[in-house]
């Protein structure tokens, strides 16, 4: 068994393709099950923020959990495999291990350091776990990538800057806004973990005040009353009242995570006062506001696409350099460990053998030479197995040691052939299914090995 990693983000996919495979927080569980029941998944879970959705799944051949995974995210997405095929990447064994690390440590993210994605791959176990779609398997990778994560971030100074998606799209409104947010009425749409990040930067930039819409009113009114004990201003509101809170807002942040348009354009249009700069930031997937916006005079709209042509050249420090040297070391460290674990059950049944044939030919002494003399039996038996288990030692030792080796399972799978621990021989590949799709997507993972 191995973890499979099949995914979409911003780094292989355009925003638009992003749109259309967005999984809401309400589909995760239904897609989880749809992949369990695939014939190659015995565990899954699913990561999906703004600007990623990967699946992690641990499957019995690498073909046939490929095709398990793909297909089910090509239905939801509405995208044919051959499209899909376009933008997906895929990693498998230590690769996609590694890939989790760098997940998890902010390597890969569109913001490169941002701490954000520990609580977003925190939550993706949480769901999975929910739903039933964890098991041994997955709960130790997810909790070992979550320290990694958690370490990269403490000792390399990735994110000293505590930089996020969202403190980026702020940041580009402060310019467009003439540099700076104090003083400035903003008008937050969504009340989730993302628009209390918002909320979050917004008070520590100054805001004068920080209107909450939401469909859900108490989870709006939290995030108000949780603002205003910060010392900033702060209201709740119903999403029924966009056009009359943006009348006299500076700044717009839509962050909802809702599947459709949640701005629309002609609530904008109708609210914008002449001579007043807006600046909108879109951070939704699919996008919260209405692509008609844009055009409005007197609005410019921060969206992932803009976010990501920028920081598509942002410069990569030594902090970047040692994350990378410390998630390259936490994946090898992590791999040995699995394949030590894994040669264990050899061993153990090694021994196992080694004992039954001890007893057995104990039993042919005693029907052979019945009238032995009990002391004599202890000693030679005692004798036995010292004798055996010497001569067991420095082969269980070794292949424990070689084990942790990137050839590791070679030397279990030769121990277990020599005695015949395993007499069933599995198949070493899966047949492909899905034709030349399938096969594409495989030649792109050998590239990543």
């Amino acid at each position: 068994m191995s973890v499979l990693v099949v995914g979409l983000s911003h780094r292989s996919a355009p925003v638009e393709v992003l749109e259309r495979a967005a999984v809401g927080s309400v589909e995760v569980a239904k897609l989880l099950d749809e992949m369990l029941r695939g014939e190659h998944v015995s565990e899954v879970m699913m990561l999906s923020t703004c600007n990623r959705i990967e699946v992690y799944a641990v499957v019995d051949a690498f073909h046939g959990g490929l095709a398990d995974v793909s297909n089910v995210l090509s239905r939801h997405s509405g995208m044919p495999l051959t499209e899909l095929t376009e933008h997906v990447y895929v990693h498998y064994a230590g690769s996609a291990v590694q890939h989790l690390f760098a997940v998890s440590a902010g390597l890969d993210s569109m913001v490169v350091g941002e701490a954000q994605i520990l609580g977003q791959l925190r939550a993706a176990y949480a769901t999975a776990d929910d739903a039933g779609t964890v098991g041994r398997a997955l709960h130790e990778l997810a909790q070992q990538a979550l320290r990694v994560g958690k370490r990269v971030h403490a000792s390399t100074g990735i994110d000293t800057a505590g930089a996020s998606v969202v403190s980026e799209a702020l940041a580009d409104a402060a310019a467009v806004l003439g540099g700076d947010l104090a003083g400035r009425r903003a008008v937050l749409v969504g009340a989730g973990a993302m628009g209390a990040l918002a909320a979050a930067h917004l008070r520590r930039a100054g805001a004068a005040e920080v209107v909450v819409l939401n469909r859900s009113a108490d989870r709006a009114q939290r995030l108000a009353a949780t603002t205003a004990g910060h010392g900033t201003p702060a209201r709740a509101g119903s999403l029924d009242a966009l056009a009359a809170e943006l009348a006299d807002a500076d700044l717009l942040v839509a962050c909802t995570g809702a599947i459709g348009t949640v701005v629309h354009r002609d609530v904008v249009a109708g609210a914008v006062t002449p001579g007043r700069p807006l600046a909108v930031c879109d951070l939704g997937l699919p996008r919260d506001v209405d692509a008609g916006v844009s055009a409005l005079p007197g609005v410019t709209v921060i969206d992932l696409i803009a976010l990501q042509r920028r920081l598509s050249a942002g410069e990569r420090g030594a902090s970047v350099a040692a994350a990378q040297e410390l998630v390259a070391a936490e994946a090898q460290a992590y791999l040995a460990a699995q394949r030590s674990a894994e040669v264990t059950p050899t061993v153990t049944a090694l021994r196992r053998r080694a004992s039954e044939v001890i007893d057995a030919e104990l039993l042919r002494l005693d029907a052979r030479l019945p009238d032995i003399d009990d002391r004599v039996r202890e000693e030679f038996t005692r004798s036995v197995r010292r004798v055996v288990d010497k001569l067991l030692h420095t082969p269980t030792v070794q292949v424990k040691r070689l084990a942790s080796g990137p050839d590791g399972t070679s030397y279990a799978e030769a121990l277990r052939e020599l005695f015949e621990l395993d007499p069933q021989t599995p198949a070493a590949v899966a047949v492909p299914r899905g034709g030349d799709v399938l096969a594409a997507l495989e030649a792109r993972t050998e590239e990543d090995r």
